[in-house]
């Protein structure tokens, strides 16, 4: 049966979920604010609601999204990722309003969201953690137990927020002095991006591999895991490099690991898509971390390994279905890596290029080569939204292949008029140790060479190809 199925976000997550949508024979909503007045995820959704001037707080706001569906008569609304995807008051609200939610039911969503808690649920089913604390009391008792954990573990030690996410919420400390006033920033930052100031410890496992399982589960307790992904090239704990599968070398490990998200999930009562994260340190000893209650950014590369459409499993799982499909009957084949391309300057701390329009627009095609992306000649990119224009992903049989075809792609690509990450991936895709897959969390922090570009040139290099190309058209066009 037809179902309506509103998509309460914007931009790149928001237009993969509208074309599984309308894939399936459903009707897509979309929802927005007027800074997205011309946003291409209105264009393509079969119908949109306006929720508001924004920015942001009516993407955020339960109330607006819920009273949106009960406009447009949608059965079902699906979160994406961010906004409102891992607060469990929105699925409670869906839930209370007789609207089907497609992720995990609010109290998985409450649990898991919840740090500490999902430490205790792992705890509880055997599976190995960092050394942690409980919820920090608040004041001086919170400062007075943090330190007690320092001299026990000793330094570095993480402060992170119980309902963290994104980066946010987080601080490294390396002695007593910084802990004693980093708890307090920490507090800060959670209660703005959370409304909870509630923090935790964590010692850190220093140079670690960041890897991360992707699982999905029905309704009845069926639960499988597609395989590994290496999220290990980040910059200040946000992701800048996704790879599936893992490039550890030891199977029976990322097994292991894999066998043992999937273990995580079901002491979870998990149900719908989400993703378990794990900390590999140089001896090879592995870590839970979290479990991601959502569709993540890099569910690109997981598809394109396993030829499993995640986002539509998702929505059919959500009306009722089984999974269709066994362990046994997922296979990884050849590798792909994902690139976040955003509208930044790398070269002055990454700093966003909101209010500038692209002028001109030249995306790469081709064999093993996907866009998830909404940005077009004209479109100005908004100064109040996430910078993130375009996730480029690319597949190959092999490493080196794989390689090779994101070195191609991000040099055919052009975008004129905001700075871009571009020349920033081309100079790191081109690092030895990343060709080689020899890489952790340290990755950016130890290769600061890679700053180190020429971008006038590359942009200059790019045009001159176009005008060429632009050049041979006129020249060698005839009417018939």
């Amino acid at each position: 049966m037809k179902k309506k199925i509103l998509v309460a976000n914007r931009g790149e997550i928001a237009i993969r979920i509208i074309r599984a949508i309308q894939e399936l024979g459903h009707v897509a909503v979309a929802v927005y604010e007027t800074p997205d007045n011309d946003a291409l995820h209105i264009r393509l959704a079969d119908e949109a609601v306006w929720l508001g001037d924004g920015p942001r707080s009516d993407y955020l706001s339960i109330e607006k999204v819920i009273a949106a569906t009960r406009k447009c008569g949608a059965d079902a609304i699906h979160p994406g990722y961010g906004f409102l995807a891992e607060n469990p008051d929105f699925a409670r609200a869906c839930e209370e309003a007789g609207i089907i939610f497609i992720g995990p039911p609010s109290e998985v969503i409450h649990n898991l969201g919840d740090k500490v808690m999902a430490r205790k649920i792992m705890a509880e089913a055997g599976i190995a953690m960092v050394p942690g604390t409980q919820n920090l009391p608040a004041g001086q008792a919170g400062v007075d137990e943090a330190l007690i954990f320092a001299g026990k573990y000793g330094y570095p030690i993480m402060i992170k927020a119980t309902a963290g996410g994104g980066g946010r919420g987080i601080r490294q400390v390396e002695n007593d002095e910084q802990l004693r006033v980093q708890i307090n920033v920490a507090r800060n930052e959670a209660r703005s991006a959370f409304n909870n100031d509630n923090v935790y410890l964590e010692k850190v496992v220093l140079t670690p591999k960041h890897i991360e399982v992707q699982i999905i589960a029905d309704a009845k307790g069926n639960t499988v895991h597609l395989g590994s992904r290496d999220c290990s090239i980040q910059r200040r704990n946000q992701k800048l490099v996704e790879i599936a599968p893992s490039l550890i070398k030891d199977q029976a490990l990322v097994d292991l690991i894999c066998d043992t998200a999937v273990k995580a999930a079901k002491a979870a009562n998990y149900f719908n898509a989400g993703t378990v994260e794990f900390l590999v340190d140089k001896d090879y000893n592995f870590y839970f971390m979290e479990i991601n209650t959502r569709v993540q950014v890099e569910h690109t590369v997981s598809e394109m390994v396993t030829g499993i459409d995640i986002v539509r499993t998702q929505i059919k799982l959500a009306l009722g279905k089984d999974l269709s499909f066994t362990q046994d009957d997922i296979k990884i084949r050849g590798f792909a890596i994902e690139v976040r391309i955003n509208a930044e300057d790398p070269q002055n701390n990454f700093m966003p290029e909101g209010g500038k329009k692209v002028a001109v627009y030249r995306s790469p095609g081709g064999y093993g080569v996907r866009l998830d992306g909404f940005v077009y000649q004209g479109y100005t990119v908004p100064e109040v939204y996430d910078s993130l224009l375009v996730k480029l992903t690319v597949f190959g049989f092999s490493w080196n292949e794989t390689v090779d075809r994101l070195r191609r792609c991000l040099s055919n690509y052009v975008i004129v008029g905001p700075k871009t990450t571009i020349p920033y991936y081309i100079k790191l895709i081109n690092d030895p140790d990343f060709k080689s897959g020899v890489f952790d969390t340290s990755f950016i922090e130890t290769h600061p060479h890679l700053i180190q570009y020429d971008e006038q040139a590359s942009e200059v290099n790019k045009l001159a190809r176009l005008i060429a190309e632009i050049h041979y058209e006129q020249e060698n066009r005839y009417a018939i």
